[in-house]
């Protein structure tokens, strides 16, 4: 599960970083907060308005901070990052306390702060491939989701404490001392590996913009997870709108608000560090997480009670962090290191740059329906996700259903063994690695990790022979196919 941290460059990261998540989400909390009561009227929409700008220049920006990604050293692109968000959460702190703060003040922060996040955050999530190697870069995302999740076990619950102790201006300025811890392990990483890819000769800044999009375009099953992402993002995932409109329906306070995003942090913590376990990032475990979203959802809108809503988000935190980890590590382990920067930009775009869309939709629901109507159209973003996944599964991967007299229902690639055949020897299911979907190169092309459109006189219906052992990622255990599969 930590293998990751036997790197030394990724463990003084790891640290760092964890401190410097601790004050992001501190100050997160404290924003949606701020703005819902103490410079509106419990206004949603402002808050679902200070998501869009917050979230809009990831969108709008992707070619540009992808490029930035793959072209220069990411460790100094992160060093100014890093000092420009400390700089800003120091301004809007000094604000607060000085009691000059109003509205437009936050509107102009968030903006500020998505311009500098929309070049820092795939740079940052890149950068975990320059302090590890190939075999360990899917735990190491993993890690980082944990790390995320962990801080949002404490950073939540703080400012709540903080904003009753000594007020909201100085929970930003606490994030702002907070940016020192990840400055100085930037500054004592001594990463050897490039951080940079160099441009074909003569090859213009747009070709090279372009072809993170072209190599995305070729990837059905990329494309399929950034519109996941996107439902997920732009409708689902708009936690401070549910939390801060949710924890004034029951009639609670900035504590118990606090207490709910720490709540969600529990299944969170759970999800990422269960996605560290695994060997590699499926995308099976994607589509599964967007329909348990979905239930979750579903849950915590009928929920009665303050605490029992409280309980439905560990759930609710379990799926989202399997969802977006599991969707990382696949992102990141199946692209092309040439273009991986690009292509985490588009992917965090998608997944941020849908807020813009949702936010403020969400925000209008909860102040013209009420609160819980947040988590009805969140929980339709998480079931609509979840179909566009299995119609993919099923379309894509040839997919079958097979019945069987004493084994019951099985599912099995098209083409491949069914049920009938030498079941425990042969069966190719659900659970089949990439590894195994592509081990004939006639059949798919280099850069696709899943199965795509072949021509006809390759057609998957012919027979494939399987001869090599194939990790079923079980315990490590190896599995021989014993026979031949039957045209």
């Amino acid at each position: 599960m930590f293998r990751s941290l036997s790197v030394r460059d990724y463990r003084i990261w790891f640290a760092g970083a964890l401190v410097s998540n601790v004050g992001a989400w501190m100050q997160a909390t404290t924003q949606n907060w701020v703005v819902l009561t103490e410079l509106t009227d419990g206004d949603a929409i402002a808050v679902g308005a200070t998501m869009a700008l917050q979230f809009g220049p990831q969108l709008l920006l992707v070619p540009f901070s992808g490029a930035v990604a793959d072209r220069f050293d990411r460790r100094r692109v992160l060093m100014v990052t890093q000092s420009l968000l400390g700089l800003l959460a120091l301004g809007l702190g000094l604000l607060l306390v000085s009691g000059a703060a109003e509205l437009w003040h936050l509107f102009g922060f968030a903006l500020m702060l998505g311009v500098v996040n929309a070049f820092d955050t795939p740079s940052r999530q890149a950068f975990v491939s320059n302090l590890v190697g190939p075999d360990q870069l899917s735990n190491a995302v993993a890690l980082n989701s944990a790390s995320f999740n962990s801080a949002r076990l404490i950073g939540p619950a703080a400012a709540g404490v903080l904003i009753a102790a000594v007020g909201s201006g100085w929970v930003f300025i606490i994030n702002a001392a907070s940016f020192l811890a990840v400055l100085a392990s930037l500054a004592a990483i001594r990463t050897s590996r490039p951080a940079r890819a160099e441009a074909a000769p003569g090859e213009s800044q747009l070709r090279q913009l372009a072809a993170g999009f072209r190599y995305v375009r070729r990837r059905h099953d990329l494309l399929v997870i950034f519109v996941m992402v996107f439902l997920l993002g732009a409708f689902g995932m708009n936690f401070p709108v549910m939390s801060s409109t949710m924890a004034v329906e029951f009639g609670r306070g900035a504590g118990e608000y606090g207490v709910l995003s720490s709540i969600l942090a529990i299944g969170s913590l759970t999800g990422a560090l269960m996605v560290a376990r695994r060997p590699a990032a499926r995308m099976r475990a994607v589509i599964l997480a967007a329909g348990g979203f979905g239930i979750a959802c579903a849950a915590a809108a009928l929920m009665p009670t303050f605490w029992s809503f409280a309980a439905t988000l560990v759930l609710l935190g379990f799926c989202t962090a399997t969802l977006l980890t599991t969707a990382n590590g696949f992102v990141q382990t199946t692209t092309d290191p040439a273009v991986r920067g690009r292509v985490l930009s588009l992917y965090l775009a998608i997944l941020m740059g849908g807020t813009p869309v949702g936010a403020p939709v969400v925000g209008a629901a909860a102040d013209a329906l009420g609160a819980r109507w947040t988590l009805v159209v969140s929980a339709v973003a998480g079931f609509a996700a979840c179909i566009i996944g299995v119609w993919w599964l099923f379309a894509e991967r040839g997919l079958r259903f097979h019945f069987s007299r004493g084994r019951g229902f099985a599912v099995t690639h098209a083409g491949r063994p069914g049920v009938d055949d030498d079941h425990s020897a042969q069966e190719e299911t659900l659970t089949a690695p990439l590894s195994v979907l592509r081990r004939d190169p006639h059949l798919f092309a280099p850069v696709d990790s899943a199965p795509q459109a072949v021509p006809a006189a390759e057609s998957m219906t012919g027979s494939i022979s399987v001869q090599r052992p194939v990790d079923e990622g079980r315990g490590g255990r190896r599995r021989r196919r014993r026979g031949r599969p039957r045209r």
